[in-house]
């Protein structure tokens, strides 16, 4: 069923912190990842941070680069718990310096996640981010699992459940704990971002865990829109067999993805094909680009 939420009139993503900074930058580049979104409706404007890397510092030293006043920032999202998109948060609320700042995550996003491969290292949210310090620094939290529509034309993704077969086994495998037990994680805090302009859909993910074709599919589903404008985040294929980026890219092209702009865990081995399949319609990501609707 689609969700009727409006559009908005104009939308711009900032890239704020990413894995490259381009060719003569003088700003920082971190593994990580953190978007500012400024959404421009009829009725609203909201500048929203979308990830906050692995520490406020390179983000805030970014920012100071390029005129954007932390205070400004109205909502934090967080697309799913990893330390290098979640590291940051406490010490942007500070910058922020405003109280009850929303905080948008999966209510899964606390959770232990860990490896055990080569050695034991874990992945999630650090103890400098946890409940009582996001509340201290100003922040509250806002734990939903169903999609949440935050202004006109802005909706989040909520969980995504229904996975194409090709992404039912993530890329990346990772553990959690169950009834004191070990067991598979299958990444359902990982959520993302829809915009909606008159001419079609912009999704915002942050590493795509939940399988990028499987997000473009519930955007569209919750929108009832078929037109996708762009895709734009960590597409996570770093890991993946040549296969799998091949047909991850077939199907995104098969479901009229008019540009799609990666960077972060994209990975090495998925640039070249995605330059060689889709021209002049990808585009990668590094710490400073800005993308304009």
């Amino acid at each position: 069923m689609s969700v009727e939420f409006g559009a908005l009139s104009s939308l711009k993503i900032t890239v704020l912190i990413e894995d490259s900074a381009g060719f003569d930058s003088k700003l920082l580049a971190q593994h990580g990842i953190s978007f500012l979104v400024e959404a421009v409706g009829d009725e609203s404007h909201k500048l929203i941070l979308f990830d906050t890397g692995q520490n406020s510092f390179s983000i805030l030293y970014n920012m100071e680069i390029l005129k954007i006043n932390p205070s400004d920032i109205d909502i934090i999202f967080l697309s799913h718990c990893h330390y290098d998109h979640t590291g940051g948060l406490c010490g942007m609320l500070e910058a922020i310096g405003k109280r009850r700042v929303p905080v948008i995550a999966h209510p899964a996003i606390f959770r232990h996640q860990f490896t055990v491969e080569p050695t034991f290292k874990f992945i999630g949210m650090g103890p400098d981010n946890n409940r009582a310090a996001i509340e201290h620094a100003g922040g509250e939290l806002f734990l939903v699992d169903k999609p949440l529509r935050l202004m006109e034309g802005v909706l989040t993704t909520g969980e995504i459940k229904e996975r194409v077969d090709l992404e039912k086994k993530p890329t990346l495998e990772l553990l959690t704990m169950t009834e004191g037990k070990a067991s598979a994680d299958y990444f359902r805090d990982d959520t993302s971002m829809i915009f909606r302009l008159p001419e079609g859909l912009v999704v915002l993910a942050g590493c795509s865990h939940a399988g990028i074709v499987s997000i473009v599919k519930q955007a569209v589903k919750l929108c009832g829109v078929s037109e996708v404008l762009a895709i734009i985040g960590g597409l996570h294929l770093l890991t993946a067999v040549e296969e799998r980026i091949e047909k991850t890219i077939q199907s995104l092209l098969e479901l009229n993805v008019r540009m799609i702009y990666a960077g972060h865990c994209t990975g090495q081995k998925a640039y070249p094909i995605l330059m060689n399949r889709c021209g002049k319609r990808f585009e990668k990501l590094y710490t400073g680009k800005t993308m304009t609707f």
